[in-house]
Protein backbone atom coordinates (compact mmCIF):
# COMPACT_ATOMS: atom_id res chain seq x y z
CA UNK A 1 0.00 0.00 0.00
CA UNK A 2 2.85 2.30 1.22
CA UNK A 3 3.92 2.22 -2.68
CA UNK A 4 0.92 2.41 -4.26
CA UNK A 5 0.38 5.67 -2.26
CA UNK A 6 3.94 7.00 -3.52
CA UNK A 7 2.57 6.15 -7.21
CA UNK A 8 -0.44 7.92 -6.83
CA UNK A 9 1.79 11.08 -5.41
CA UNK A 10 4.22 10.72 -7.85
CA UNK A 11 1.46 10.24 -10.94
CA UNK A 12 -0.21 13.78 -9.80
CA UNK A 13 3.66 15.48 -10.11
CA UNK A 14 3.85 13.94 -13.41
CA UNK A 15 0.13 14.99 -14.62
CA UNK A 16 0.87 18.41 -13.01
CA UNK A 17 4.23 19.20 -14.42
CA UNK A 18 4.45 17.06 -17.97
CA UNK A 19 3.03 20.29 -19.71
CA UNK A 20 3.87 23.34 -17.87
CA UNK A 21 7.64 24.16 -18.65
CA UNK A 22 9.06 23.55 -15.32
CA UNK A 23 10.31 19.74 -15.87
CA UNK A 24 8.06 16.83 -15.14
CA UNK A 25 11.79 14.85 -15.01
CA UNK A 26 13.10 17.39 -12.47
CA UNK A 27 10.18 17.20 -9.98
CA UNK A 28 10.19 13.34 -10.27
CA UNK A 29 13.97 12.99 -8.85
CA UNK A 30 13.96 16.28 -6.47
CA UNK A 31 10.51 15.97 -4.57
CA UNK A 32 10.99 12.12 -3.91
CA UNK A 33 14.34 12.74 -2.40
CA UNK A 34 12.60 15.42 -0.33
CA UNK A 35 10.14 12.92 0.85
CA UNK A 36 12.95 10.50 1.71
CA UNK A 37 11.60 8.26 -1.09
CA UNK A 38 15.06 8.19 -2.74
CA UNK A 39 15.11 8.17 -6.91
CA UNK A 40 12.20 6.83 -8.43
CA UNK A 41 14.90 5.84 -11.52
CA UNK A 42 15.07 6.84 -15.30
CA UNK A 43 12.31 3.51 -15.97
CA UNK A 44 10.05 4.81 -13.94
CA UNK A 45 10.12 8.48 -14.96
CA UNK A 46 9.72 7.64 -18.76
CA UNK A 47 7.25 4.78 -18.50
CA UNK A 48 4.05 6.93 -15.84
CA UNK A 49 5.04 9.45 -19.01
CA UNK A 50 2.71 7.10 -21.33
CA UNK A 51 0.16 8.60 -19.24
CA UNK A 52 0.43 12.31 -19.92
CA UNK A 53 1.09 11.34 -23.85
CA UNK A 54 -2.21 9.51 -23.60
CA UNK A 55 -3.83 12.60 -22.32
CA UNK A 56 -1.73 14.34 -25.21
CA UNK A 57 -3.28 11.80 -28.02
CA UNK A 58 -7.10 12.11 -26.71
CA UNK A 59 -7.31 15.74 -26.29
CA UNK A 60 -5.52 16.35 -29.99
CA UNK A 61 -7.24 13.44 -31.31
CA UNK A 62 -8.89 15.33 -34.09
CA UNK A 63 -5.56 17.50 -34.82
CA UNK A 64 -3.73 14.11 -35.37
CA UNK A 65 -5.97 12.25 -36.82
CA UNK A 66 -6.36 15.29 -39.65
CA UNK A 67 -2.07 15.80 -39.79
CA UNK A 68 -1.64 11.40 -39.99
CA UNK A 69 -4.06 11.03 -42.77
CA UNK A 70 -3.05 13.93 -44.76
CA UNK A 71 0.80 12.51 -44.20
CA UNK A 72 -0.12 9.33 -45.28
CA UNK A 73 -2.20 10.42 -48.18
CA UNK A 74 0.55 12.39 -49.55
CA UNK A 75 3.35 9.71 -49.45
CA UNK A 76 0.39 8.00 -52.12
CA UNK A 77 -0.89 11.33 -53.74
CA UNK A 78 1.15 14.11 -55.10
CA UNK A 79 -1.75 16.72 -54.79
CA UNK A 80 -1.38 16.60 -50.95
CA UNK A 81 2.15 17.07 -50.41
CA UNK A 82 1.49 20.50 -50.34
CA UNK A 83 -1.17 20.58 -47.87
CA UNK A 84 0.13 21.87 -44.09
CA UNK A 85 -1.42 19.12 -42.40
CA UNK A 86 0.61 16.84 -44.89
CA UNK A 87 4.08 19.32 -43.95
CA UNK A 88 2.96 18.83 -40.30
CA UNK A 89 3.36 15.39 -40.62
CA UNK A 90 6.81 15.98 -41.96
CA UNK A 91 7.78 18.65 -39.31
CA UNK A 92 6.82 16.16 -36.15
CA UNK A 93 8.45 13.74 -37.76
CA UNK A 94 11.94 15.39 -38.49
CA UNK A 95 11.30 17.15 -35.37
CA UNK A 96 11.55 14.32 -33.31
CA UNK A 97 14.76 13.18 -34.86
CA UNK A 98 17.56 14.78 -32.42
CA UNK A 99 15.75 13.75 -29.36
CA UNK A 100 15.59 9.85 -30.25
CA UNK A 101 19.27 9.59 -31.70
CA UNK A 102 20.57 11.12 -28.77
CA UNK A 103 18.72 9.58 -26.72
CA UNK A 104 19.75 5.96 -27.74
CA UNK A 105 23.30 7.09 -28.00
CA UNK A 106 23.25 8.84 -24.51
CA UNK A 107 20.82 6.45 -22.22
CA UNK A 108 23.49 4.66 -19.79
CA UNK A 109 24.55 9.25 -19.31
CA UNK A 110 21.16 10.12 -18.98
CA UNK A 111 20.22 7.55 -16.45
CA UNK A 112 23.52 7.64 -14.38
CA UNK A 113 24.97 10.78 -14.61
CA UNK A 114 21.97 13.58 -15.69
CA UNK A 115 19.70 12.96 -12.70
CA UNK A 116 22.79 14.17 -10.62
CA UNK A 117 20.30 16.95 -8.25
CA UNK A 118 23.05 19.47 -8.78
CA UNK A 119 22.88 19.55 -12.53
CA UNK A 120 18.73 19.79 -12.07
CA UNK A 121 19.48 22.61 -9.77
CA UNK A 122 21.46 24.65 -12.15
CA UNK A 123 19.27 23.76 -15.73
CA UNK A 124 16.32 24.58 -13.59
CA UNK A 125 17.48 28.35 -13.15
CA UNK A 126 19.16 28.54 -16.82
CA UNK A 127 16.56 27.25 -18.76
CA UNK A 128 14.39 29.44 -16.56
CA UNK A 129 16.13 32.49 -17.62
CA UNK A 130 16.00 31.39 -21.02
CA UNK A 131 12.35 30.93 -21.03
CA UNK A 132 12.14 34.33 -19.42
CA UNK A 133 14.05 36.27 -22.33
CA UNK A 134 12.42 34.20 -25.10
CA UNK A 135 9.22 35.33 -23.66
CA UNK A 136 10.10 38.66 -23.71
CA UNK A 137 12.01 39.32 -27.14
CA UNK A 138 9.79 36.97 -29.30
CA UNK A 139 7.61 39.26 -31.60
CA UNK A 140 4.38 36.80 -31.05
CA UNK A 141 4.00 37.46 -34.94
CA UNK A 142 3.33 33.95 -36.69
CA UNK A 143 0.99 31.50 -36.25
CA UNK A 144 1.30 27.64 -36.20
CA UNK A 145 0.34 28.05 -40.00
CA UNK A 146 3.80 29.59 -40.68
CA UNK A 147 5.69 27.08 -39.20
CA UNK A 148 8.62 25.67 -41.91
CA UNK A 149 10.84 22.63 -42.11
CA UNK A 150 13.75 24.85 -40.28
CA UNK A 151 11.52 25.68 -37.94
CA UNK A 152 10.69 22.09 -36.76
CA UNK A 153 14.59 21.38 -37.20
CA UNK A 154 15.73 23.94 -34.57
CA UNK A 155 12.49 23.71 -31.95
CA UNK A 156 13.24 19.56 -32.31
CA UNK A 157 17.14 20.43 -31.41
CA UNK A 158 15.90 22.41 -28.26
CA UNK A 159 13.53 19.20 -27.36
CA UNK A 160 16.36 17.20 -27.33
CA UNK A 161 17.97 19.47 -24.77
CA UNK A 162 15.41 18.07 -22.17
CA UNK A 163 17.35 15.01 -21.69
CA UNK A 164 18.88 16.64 -19.40
CA UNK A 165 16.37 16.72 -16.55
CA UNK A 166 15.56 19.82 -15.17
CA UNK A 167 15.84 21.25 -18.79
CA UNK A 168 11.68 20.77 -19.60
CA UNK A 169 10.73 19.29 -22.78
CA UNK A 170 8.04 21.82 -23.20
CA UNK A 171 9.97 24.43 -21.80
CA UNK A 172 12.97 24.27 -24.31
CA UNK A 173 10.72 24.06 -27.70
CA UNK A 174 8.78 26.82 -26.09
CA UNK A 175 11.75 29.15 -25.49
CA UNK A 176 12.45 28.38 -29.45
CA UNK A 177 9.50 28.72 -30.65
CA UNK A 178 9.18 32.36 -28.79
CA UNK A 179 12.27 32.62 -29.87
CA UNK A 180 11.58 32.24 -34.02
CA UNK A 181 8.27 34.57 -33.10
CA UNK A 182 5.81 32.32 -32.61
CA UNK A 183 2.23 32.81 -30.92
CA UNK A 184 2.87 31.48 -27.35
CA UNK A 185 -0.07 29.18 -28.13
CA UNK A 186 1.24 27.92 -31.26
CA UNK A 187 4.75 27.37 -29.87
CA UNK A 188 3.03 25.52 -26.61
CA UNK A 189 1.01 23.06 -29.48
CA UNK A 190 3.62 22.36 -31.65
CA UNK A 191 5.70 21.46 -28.30
CA UNK A 192 2.67 19.00 -26.95
CA UNK A 193 2.66 17.67 -30.74
CA UNK A 194 6.18 17.30 -31.30
CA UNK A 195 6.50 15.68 -27.29
CA UNK A 196 4.33 12.54 -28.92
CA UNK A 197 6.94 10.57 -30.52
CA UNK A 198 9.66 10.87 -28.21
CA UNK A 199 8.03 10.37 -24.87
CA UNK A 200 5.19 7.67 -26.26
CA UNK A 201 8.82 5.84 -27.85
CA UNK A 202 11.02 6.02 -24.52
CA UNK A 203 8.21 5.00 -22.55
CA UNK A 204 7.90 1.84 -24.61
CA UNK A 205 11.85 1.27 -24.47
CA UNK A 206 12.15 1.62 -21.02
CA UNK A 207 8.99 -0.65 -20.38
CA UNK A 208 11.22 -4.28 -19.96
CA UNK A 209 13.18 -2.26 -16.86
CA UNK A 210 10.33 -2.09 -14.55
CA UNK A 211 10.14 -5.93 -13.48
CA UNK A 212 13.82 -6.06 -13.21
CA UNK A 213 14.77 -3.99 -10.74
CA UNK A 214 16.43 -0.84 -12.30
CA UNK A 215 13.33 1.07 -10.43
CA UNK A 216 12.18 1.56 -6.94
CA UNK A 217 8.24 0.32 -7.87
CA UNK A 218 6.91 -2.62 -9.83
CA UNK A 219 4.10 -3.11 -12.45
CA UNK A 220 1.18 -2.14 -9.98
CA UNK A 221 2.25 1.07 -8.49
CA UNK A 222 3.89 1.82 -12.09
CA UNK A 223 0.44 1.49 -13.65
CA UNK A 224 -1.36 3.05 -11.45
CA UNK A 225 0.96 6.37 -11.34
CA UNK A 226 0.50 6.43 -14.97
CA UNK A 227 -3.20 6.21 -14.96
CA UNK A 228 -3.17 9.04 -12.48
CA UNK A 229 -0.65 11.33 -14.77
CA UNK A 230 -3.20 10.50 -17.32
CA UNK A 231 -6.31 12.36 -15.69
CA UNK A 232 -4.30 15.06 -13.90
CA UNK A 233 -2.04 15.51 -16.81
CA UNK A 234 -5.39 15.97 -19.38
CA UNK A 235 -6.73 18.60 -17.25
CA UNK A 236 -2.96 20.38 -17.46
CA UNK A 237 -3.41 20.28 -21.04
CA UNK A 238 -6.67 21.88 -21.38
CA UNK A 239 -5.52 24.89 -18.34
CA UNK A 240 -2.36 25.67 -19.82
CA UNK A 241 -3.41 26.41 -23.40
CA UNK A 242 -5.96 28.72 -22.18
CA UNK A 243 -3.91 30.65 -20.16
CA UNK A 244 -1.01 31.31 -22.59
CA UNK A 245 -3.33 32.27 -25.08
CA UNK A 246 -3.56 36.08 -22.85
CA UNK A 247 -1.08 35.80 -20.61
CA UNK A 248 2.75 35.73 -20.51
CA UNK A 249 5.37 32.31 -19.26
CA UNK A 250 6.92 34.62 -15.91
CA UNK A 251 4.74 32.76 -13.23
CA UNK A 252 6.51 29.70 -14.64
CA UNK A 253 9.98 31.46 -14.97
CA UNK A 254 9.87 32.73 -11.39
CA UNK A 255 8.58 29.31 -10.41
CA UNK A 256 11.95 27.71 -11.99
CA UNK A 257 14.59 29.80 -10.55
CA UNK A 258 13.04 29.58 -6.73
CA UNK A 259 12.61 25.46 -7.37
CA UNK A 260 16.56 25.47 -8.84
CA UNK A 261 17.96 27.76 -6.23
CA UNK A 262 16.06 26.10 -3.36
CA UNK A 263 17.29 22.63 -4.71
CA UNK A 264 20.91 23.93 -5.13
CA UNK A 265 20.67 25.45 -1.18
CA UNK A 266 19.38 22.55 0.14
CA UNK A 267 22.11 20.44 -1.98
CA UNK A 268 24.76 22.45 0.06
CA UNK A 269 23.20 22.57 3.43
CA UNK A 270 23.47 18.69 2.65
CA UNK A 271 19.60 18.21 3.30
CA UNK A 272 19.81 16.26 -0.28
CA UNK A 273 22.28 14.32 -1.17
CA UNK A 274 22.93 14.52 -5.28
Amino acid sequence: MTDLLKAVVLGIIQGLTEFLPISSSAHLRIFPELFGWGDPGAAFTAVIQIGTELAVLIYFRKDIWRIGSAWLRSLFRAEHRGTFDARMGWFIIVGSLPIVVLGVLLKDVIERDFRNLWIIGCTLVVMGVVLGVADRVGRTDRPLGRLTLRDAVLMGAAQALALVPGVSRSGATISMGRFLGFEREAATRFAFLLAIPAVVGAGLFELKEIPHGHNDFGWGPTITATVVSFVVGYAAIAWLLRYVSTRSYTPFVVYRILLGAGTLILLGAGVLTA
